[in-house]
């Protein structure tokens, strides 16, 4: 996948500040359209979760199963009538999120027929206002990771944009998978699953759907994947993996994310027929 880009020749690197150049940045990346088709069919099972948008570039299979995620909301403080006004107590001002880099975390990689491959999550910051929001989005645009359906940059306030992102061989980008953003709904509990299955080399739509991505609850503790051929790949949680930076296919936490993410590859000759999580 590729971002066409604008670059301004008229000012040197000395008359711009940071913020300078993301802020064209953002006027440019008005122009980017991201190729990414959205995904052709909705698989669900048990109770039916939020639906969720996510864009997926040549997937056929969105697999939704288990049981419906609830918000959780915390209660107002109350007050008594009879009672007077509480002093007010000063709070530790909140950090201002990063806005101009993404948190990046490994998910899989692997070499498959000779070709070495990975998959990596990228969460963006929530931005809190218009400036910080046209901030993030000109540093998307220099990462290639303007959401498709972004139409202004005020959209951005309060939404954690995350792209599932795949570099296969020698190609010299790589591409989006999966982009959405995470809300204060995404709570995925008990046996709760949301994969996408595509090829594992990018340009073969219609090859074989050998890789599978997806997003657990974080107390899932196994995923069991299985293949067209009858076989199954189990994908147990890192914690019971020994080894955090194995390339052995696990669930794993991610920088920024409310949930867990697992990776699995069919073996040559099969493809993708199920997913769940079975502990």
């Amino acid at each position: 996948m590729s971002a066409d880009r604008e670059t301004n020749h008229g000012m040197t690197s000395h008359d711009m500040t940071h913020t300078d150049i993301a802020l064209l940045l953002a006027a440019a990346a008005d122009e980017v359209e991201i190729g990414i088709a959205p995904y052709d069919a909705v698989l669900r099972g048990g109770r039916r979760r939020r639906a969720r948008r996510w864009a997926v570039a040549t997937a056929t299979a969105l697999v939704l199963v288990g049981s419906a995620g609830t918000l959780a909301v915390a209660g107002m403080p109350g007050g008594d009538g009879d009672r007077g006004a509480r002093p007010a107590t000063s709070h530790p001002a909140e950090p201002a999120p990063d806005v101009r880099t993404p948190a990046r975390t490994l998910l899989a990689v692997g070499t498959d027929a000779g070709k070495d491959w990975r998959v990596y999550l990228d969460v963006w910051e929530a931005p809190r206002n218009e400036r910080e929001a046209r901030e993030e989005r000109g540093a998307m645009a220099e990462f290639g990771h303007i959401p498709s359906d972004l139409s202004d940059a005020s959209d951005l306030i309060g939404r954690s944009s995350y792209f599932v992102r795949r570099e296969y061989g020698d190609m010299t980008s790589d591409q989006v998978l999966i982009e959405d953003a995470f809300t204060a709904e995404d709570n995925m509990s008990g046996k709760d699953i949301e994969a996408v299955s595509v090829p594992l080399e990018p340009g073969s739509g219609s090859g074989p759907e050998r890789l599978v991505v997806g997003q657990v609850a974080v107390t899932a503790r196994s995923v069991t994947c299985t293949w067209q051929d009858g076989t199954k790949t189990e994908v147990p949680v890192v914690s019971e993996a020994g080894d955090y930076n194995s390339d052995d296919f696990v669930i794993r936490p991610a920088d920024g994310s409310p949930v867990n993410w697992f990776v699995c590859l069919a073996p040559n000759g099969t493809a993708y027929k199920s997913v769940a999580v079975t502990r």
